[in-house]
């Protein structure tokens, strides 16, 4: 059973962190409802994994205070520890045990005995490892790993998740499985919370968006709101002769291989596109308009230094 309180899935008060001269978090204010499915997004160095430290325990806040489910994570750390479970970027395991041994493990250190064996079969099986639930980790693919990893997170049947990357370097099949469980996890009432530089998946999956620069929280809304404040279009053209007209520039986005992305903050600037190419007799293969992204508002919030 999931905790029943009323308190926020994760609270976070004026929370600063200081490693010597380097002011990692400065001043981070964040509330994530439980039964949000929340995305954490961010440069690398923006404070991300040292926010989710603090989470986790794994490092004390210089000022401020941050809870989770109500439990303060400092003077409360066993009860905040139980109701967090967190799948790291790294591949780190018990070298000594095969998966399901380790699952085990994992929730006994929560204090879970054999009553909660059923819930790691579940796992098991949701995750694609019941071919596996008997194999020593180290003799696990990269990606198996990765499964187990997410498995063990979970081992103890937390309200809030937090998943750290939770797909680099991973294949579609694994992809589209963990999403598929994680979906349902949230359906059924768990709190998740995502980083992410696959900013498709942010915005396919998750309801709320902050994003993080340099310690602080630069914007937080809906991925809806946060579309819809970066007014603009993108037009992706594919050129015969591979050339864009010098006057077009200006609006470039991307290209390469003669296709190219151009950036629009208004639709009538497709007729000058239009005119710029038939002025360099260009020849148009092929013509895409489409709405700005999730990836458009992150590189303008937090694209420059």
């Amino acid at each position: 059973m999931l905790e029943n309180n009323t308190a926020p899935a994760i609270k976070i008060e004026q929370v600063h962190k200081r490693f010597a001269s380097l002011h990692a978090l400065n001043g981070i204010d964040l509330t994530i409802n439980q039964g949000e499915f929340f995305a954490l997004l961010g440069p690398n160095g923006a404070g991300k994994s040292t926010l989710i430290n603090i989470l986790a325990g794994l490092l004390k806040p210089s000022q401020g205070k941050a809870s989770i489910m109500g439990h303060d994570v400092v003077n409360d750390y066993q009860a905040a520890r139980m109701a967090l479970g967190v799948v790291p970027q790294e591949l780190v395991f018990d070298p000594f045990f095969n998966v399901r041994e380790m699952l085990r493990f994992q929730a006994g250190y929560f204090g879970r005995g054999r009553d909660n064996d059923a819930w790691v079969d579940e796992v098991i099986e949701s995750l694609g490892l019941t071919d596996k639930a008997y194999t020593n980790m180290r003799k696990l693919s990269g990606g198996m790993k990765r499964r187990a990893l997410i498995a063990q997170a979970l081992a103890h049947k937390p309200p809030v998740i937090v998943l750290d990357e939770p797909t680099a370097g991973v294949d579609v099949e694994l992809r589209q499985m963990l999403w598929g469980f994680i979906k349902r996890l949230n359906r059924d009432g768990h709190t998740i919370i995502l980083t992410t530089h696959y900013l498709e998946e942010a915005e396919t999956l998750c309801e709320r968006v902050a994003m993080m620069k340099q310690g602080e929280i630069v914007a937080l809304d809906t991925t809806a709101n946060l579309l819809n404040k970066l007014a603009g279009k993108n037009l992706r053209i594919k050129l015969g002769n591979a050339m864009l007209p010098t006057t077009l520039l200006p609006l470039l986005k991307s290209g390469e291989n003669g296709v190219f992305t151009l950036a629009l903050t208004e639709l009538n600037q497709v007729e000058f596109v239009l005119g710029e190419l038939r002025k360099a007799k260009a020849h148009i293969e092929d013509m895409q308009l489409f709405e700005a992204d999730l990836e458009d508002v992150f590189m303008s919030l937090v694209g420059s230094k």
